[in-house]
């Protein structure tokens, strides 16, 4: 059942990026960034926890994932140092994520060259 619930969960956030492109005039990247801000938001209200745990990856891996992984971060960091986890919180409980993105960009760089359209 986890399966089809990240599947279907997954798939909705999928579905809704593609009904924004295609009937509104929103860039994907407000589009990007508005998963990411709805990811932090749910997050900080404590309503998104739910969902990853009937969903999994289907709620984890989209960027609303990510906006999440940044609230949580910053709510732990909060509780652990103070204010200045309001800073540190949502970088350190992403650095990994944000580290492998970089590296697998850079290696792509080096092997692969864009072409003009």
């Amino acid at each position: 059942m986890v399966y089809l619930y990240a599947f279907l969960v997954g798939g909705l956030l999928c579905a809704i990026g593609q009904l924004l492109i295609d009937f509104t005039k929103l860039t994907p990247a407000r589009i990007l960034v508005s998963y990411v801000v709805a990811g932090c938001i749910l997050g900080g209200l404590g309503w998104y926890k739910p969902i990853i745990d009937t969903a999994g990856a289907g709620a984890t891996v989209p960027l609303t994932g990510f906006g999440y992984l940044l609230a949580d971060g910053v709510k732990t960091q909060i509780g652990e140092t103070g204010f200045s986890g309001v800073i540190t919180g949502g970088l350190t409980a992403a650095a990994g994520g944000i580290s492998a993105a970089m590296l697998f960009a850079f290696l792509f760089a080096l092997f692969f060259r864009s072409k003009p359209k």
